[in-house]
């Protein structure tokens, strides 16, 4: 997030331009806007309320909170139910029965309907693992919320459960490769305690800011002395990539932290960021909540219950760039980091900017501008930058198949955000 006070001083001289530009968007806002808002479900989150950090890793004894926003404004019957995986995330064909007790299906029945917003929803809450559900054995799960049935789910999340029998400590490093100039953090881990002797058994999964797509799978020990096994392999190596931009619209009337601009039309909100840049050539550090969002209304310094009283507005993200032969998106948590047309940019000739429009409830957002050329994975650092001392979110998943059992446990969880050193 480097480059934000040049940015704020370079937009003094466009200011004029680009709001009278933005009204031209309107028009546009309202034909897109069919197609987002067919899209009932909205701000979804699923977090550990003792962390509030958006990662959703307990222990047996812990809870997670689930919610999420109906624009029909009903009160219509969710249901989920919990499906456990392997620690490869595929399929491990096990029945309900076998990792959980209760009902194969459940109810939602916590909901609250809106309150002075201009959009009007249904906020539904879930805690679980609760009277109706419960799992038995740790390891990945996914909970999938329906209508009608599971194999048709509108959403779902995943999750781990952890038995906590080993201390998982992480160290950061820098790393530097000739061959891989683009993986600049080396990541180590040890874990100590209660663990098999069949080393075999046990593997190692590392990612980055809760996202699944930026992850080292099946890493196995490179040694052990005792109850404490190592992993230092040089395979365990990142893009440190930039810090996350960001921005504050808990006023949702007021410019406030990286907004340049907020207004209300025919009782629609909209949010105008101030313009970033691409490929900047220095690192700044700036803290952040390394992809988290956080749902906020504040009234002239009142704080409001953002569940039910928090507002949406149209945002509208932009990049100063020349056009390029890729298709860049905006992520982070608030969406998954799953890269759609939802989040897409556009290119403005006449602004020489790329443009998202982004309907969003009000708060906080970090986010991350990422390219994709024809096939190829996504790329997180070309816009934002690749730096080894940008301060990451690192989890470790340590991972055994017990003796006799048909499952993969997660034995032991352990993270770490310090800046590299």
């Amino acid at each position: 997030m480097q480059n934000y006070v040049f940015l704020v001083n370079y937009h003094q001289s466009k200011k004029m331009f680009i709001f009278v530009s933005m009204k031209r968007l309107h028009l546009l806002s309202l034909l897109i806007g069919c197609f987002l808002f067919g899209q009932n479900i909205h701000s979804i989150q699923l977090f550990n309320p003792k962390t509030n950090d958006e990662t959703p890793i307990i222990g047996f004894n812990d809870n997670l909170i689930l919610s999420f926003d109906d624009f029909d404004n009903g009160n219509t019957s969710y249901r989920y139910t919990i499906k456990h995986f392997d620690r490869n995330w595929q399929d491990d064909e096990l029945f309900f029965t076998e990792y959980a007790s209760g009902n194969l299906n459940a109810l939602i029945n916590n909901y609250q309907y809106s309150f002075n917003t201009l959009q009007k929803y249904t906020h539904y809450t879930l805690s679980f693992p609760n009277k109706d559900m419960m799992p038995k054995i740790s390891g990945n799960y996914e909970i999938i919320v329906y209508k009608d049935s599971p194999s048709r789910p509108i959403f779902t999340r995943r999750f781990c459960i952890t038995e906590n029998n080993a201390q998982v400590a992480l160290n950061i490093s820098r790393y530097s490769s000739s061959k891989q100039p683009n993986l600049n953090q080396r990541i180590q881990v040890q874990a100590i305690g209660n663990i098999d002797n069949n080393l075999n058994s046990i593997t190692l999964s590392v990612i980055q800011n809760n996202n699944w797509n930026l992850g080292i799978f099946g890493q196995k020990p490179s040694g052990n002395m005792g109850n404490k096994i190592v992993f230092q392999q040089f395979s365990l190596a990142f893009p440190g990539n930039n810090e996350f931009y960001y921005f504050d619209n808990k006023n949702i009337t007021q410019p406030f932290d990286m907004v340049a601009k907020a207004e209300t039309i025919d009782n629609v909100n909209y949010t105008y960021l101030y313009p970033v840049s691409a490929y900047p050539l220095n690192y700044q550090y700036q803290p952040d909540t390394d992809g988290a969002f956080y749902f906020r209304r504040n009234d002239l310094g009142q704080e409001r219950n953002a569940d039910t009283e928090g507002d949406y507005s149209w945002v509208y993200f932009s990049l100063d760039s020349e056009k390029m032969d890729k298709d860049i998106y905006v992520l982070g948590g608030f969406n998954n980091y799953t890269a759609d047309k939802r989040n897409q940019m556009h290119y403005d000739e006449d602004r020489h900017q790329y443009i998202a429009k982004i309907y969003l409830k009000q708060g906080f957002y970090s986010y991350l501008l990422v390219t994709k050329e024809g096939n190829s994975p996504l790329n997180y650092n070309e816009i934002n930058g690749n730096f080894w001392e940008t301060e990451n979110l690192y989890q470790a998943f340590i991972y055994y198949h017990p003796f006799g059992q048909n499952y993969d446990a997660l034995i032991g969880y352990g993270e770490l955000r310090n800046p590299v050193r």
